[in-house]
């Protein structure tokens, strides 16, 4: 017997099969129930939902006789009467399918409508069904007016439409109209389910979920894919397999891209950005996929309770929710609107993924800047990144006079950086007048002087007494190109500034790394470990505090607090929200900018790297440096 597509094995074959539609069934029961029967009805929706199926349906209620032969109109026709089984094989009669697509000229219409003056010869009605009933000519739809408006009352009207726009109002004013709706992912997930396991066809949920979006709300479409990718796996569905062959975008990409540009890494979007050009994976796609995962995103961030029924099952899922903490909601909102104008540009740029990138850093243009994070925007230009970390004491230095271009050349020289420690406490706001008192004074030199004198000086040597000829420049100046840059150094120091180390925040961060290193937590219960500090605690209890509303989620906690419990720390936990001084990400970013400063001293101490910076002119480029 040769082989029965999923999407005709599976068509419903009563009202009660039918999936998605339960709108359109419920009206259409109800009628057929209590025999209010309109003459002429209207289906309209996109590809694969239903219209030709529920025309069938219809048919089958109209005519049904039933299992005995003594049955009327019913809203469950039987489907074993010689009326069901011809219906559903295509060989009723009384019941006729024009496809308009392909006969949409007066002629067709006419020989159709010379049939609607026979009775029926075996049912109880006839039905025409009239498909893509948008593509008949005006003249053919003038043709059948009279006919639908007073037709014999054995006859009924049943007409399927794509695009119900094109539909002359005259007609439509003639019908009762359904539309039949784009069914959900969710929808088509559970369908596919019960298929799959009739057919005894072992499957991935997250194989079913592609399937599910990639229907774009047609069950029919799902079917075929479901189909198709059977052959794909040879009887088995995996989420690798089905990515394979639909392209489709995986969603760890996509994930990468945010979580990069919610911390402001330019590098990673490109990096992640020329790996999708290399896997050959479409840059339209992408932004689809992104612009999905950021209003999700959104939803989390405007009603941070719906966090706490995300299915912890769902990876996916999971990591949404934990970027819907790390994102700003702003930030949320202006990336989805350039993901959704962005689509509309490839087509505009020679290269699609030079556009994907562009669309992508637009955003960093757009960032606030951030204390302890360099943007893409300052990491190519050290100056202005100095410019942008000043504080307002740094940029108050006392000149009363011009600059003379002495002290110009003298202000390029390199200084040496003040050590970095964690502050016990925050300091108030120094006034202008300190904020000049710690500003260097050093003498005025000759430009040659200047020139020779920076490979000279090391971090070690003291620094000469000012002479009387002196003016005063802040400790942080614009460096000169080739020189250590300072942005990163000064936005070190800002994030050192911002962890107060207590007795506290040792314990929790020693615990939280304890949790992780065991994989006892992840996702958003992960981020709010992280994020948190450890207030106070005693045997029974420990109060942690975080400063986004959207971390002090219920679910998170308990599920923290059963981290905790099986590590050995049997204590209820509380979150407030305020001022985080002392966390574990604190700490981490203190020790990531203690690596990278001892990274930047070694190069800018070797003797190789100041020979060639000497002897010809070479460069550090600015943010090569990387610890190791």
């Amino acid at each position: 017997m040769s082989y029965l597509v999923l999407a005709r094995k599976y068509r419903p074959k009563t009202f009660s099969e039918m999936v998605g539609q339960e709108h359109v069934v419920q009206a259409l029961t109800n009628a057929l129930t209590q025999q209010r029967l309109h003459h002429a009805y209207l289906f309209t929706g996109t590809r694969g939902v239903g219209k030709t199926t529920v025309s069938r349906i219809l048919a089958k209620s109209l005519n049904c006789q039933g299992p005995d032969g003594q049955g009327g109109i019913t809203a469950t026709p039987c489907g074993v009467c010689p009326a069901c089984m011809d219906i559903d094989s295509g060989r009723f009669p009384d019941y006729t399918e024009l496809d308009a697509a392909s006969n949409r000229g007066v002629d067709e219409v006419q020989g159709l409508l010379e049939q609607a003056v026979y009775k029926p010869v075996q049912g109880r009605f006839k039905v025409f069904m009239i498909d893509e009933v948008h593509m008949l000519t005006n003249t053919a739809f003038n043709a059948m007016l009279k006919t639908l408006e007073e037709p014999p009352e054995y006859l009924k009207f049943v007409l399927a439409t794509t695009d119900p726009q094109k539909v002359p109002v005259t007609v439509l004013s003639r019908c009762l109209q359904f539309n039949l709706r784009p069914m959900a992912p969710e929808t088509v997930l559970e369908h596919l389910t019960r298929v799959l396991a009739e057919e005894h066809v072992d499957a991935d949920q997250g194989a079913l979920r592609l399937l599910s979006r990639a229907a774009r709300g047609s069950m029919r479409d799902a079917l075929s894919l479901t189909d198709q990718a059977i052959a794909f796996g040879s009887g088995k569905l995996d989420e690798a397999g089905v990515r394979q062959m639909l392209g489709s975008v995986d969603r760890t990409y996509v994930f990468r891209l945010i979580d990069a540009l919610a911390r402001g890494d330019g590098r990673t979007v490109v990096e992640t950005v020329d790996e999708l050009r290399t896997n050959g994976l479409s840059a339209a796609s992408t932004l689809e996929e992104a612009s999905t995962v950021l209003q999700r995103m959104a939803v989390l961030q405007a009603v941070p309770h719906m966090a706490a029924g995300v299915d912890p099952h769902d990876s996916e899922a999971q990591e949404m929710a934990r970027l819907a903490t790390v994102m700003p909601a702003d930030e949320t909102q202006l990336l989805y609107s350039m993901c959704l104008h962005g689509r509309a540009e490839l087509g505009l740029a020679p290269d699609e993924y030079a556009a994907l990138t562009m669309v992508l850093l637009r955003l960093l243009a757009f960032k606030k800047p951030q204390d302890g994070a360099t943007t893409s925007t300052t990491a190519g230009n050290p100056a202005e990144a100095e410019k942008k970390t000043l504080t307002p004491a740094e940029t108050a230095p006392a000149m009363t006079a011009e600059p003379a271009p002495q002290a110009v050349a003298q202000a390029a020289a390199p200084l040496p950086e003040p050590e970095l420690e964690p502050e016990p406490s925050p300091e108030p706001p120094a006034s202008p007048q300190s904020a000049n008192h710690s500003a260097m004074r050093l003498p005025v030199r000759t430009p040659e002087e200047v020139a020779h004198r920076p490979l000279e000086m090391s971090d070690a040597d003291p620094l000469p007494q000012a002479d009387s000829d002196t003016f005063e420049i802040p400790v942080r100046n614009a460096p000169e190109p080739g020189m250590r840059t300072q942005a990163h150094s000064v936005n070190g120091h800002a994030a050192l500034q911002r962890l107060v180390p207590t007795a506290e925040g040792e314990v929790w961060y020693q615990t939280v790394q304890e949790l992780i290193a065991a994989g006892a937590i992840n996702a958003l219960v992960r981020e709010l470990a992280l994020q948190s500090q450890l207030i106070a605690r005693d045997q029974n209890h420990w109060l942690l505090r975080v400063e986004r509303e959207s971390l002090n989620q219920p679910a998170a906690r308990e599920k923290l607090r059963a981290a905790l419990d099986a590590a050995g720390h049997a204590a209820q936990i509380s979150v407030e929200v305020g001022k985080v001084m002392d966390s574990p990400s604190r700490r981490n970013a203190y020790a990531a900018a203690q690596r990278q400063r001892l990274a930047e001293d070694i190069v800018q101490s070797d003797p190789r790297v100041q020979k060639l910076m000497r002897d010809f002119g070479a460069k550090i480029v600015p943010g090569s440096i990387k610890p190791a």
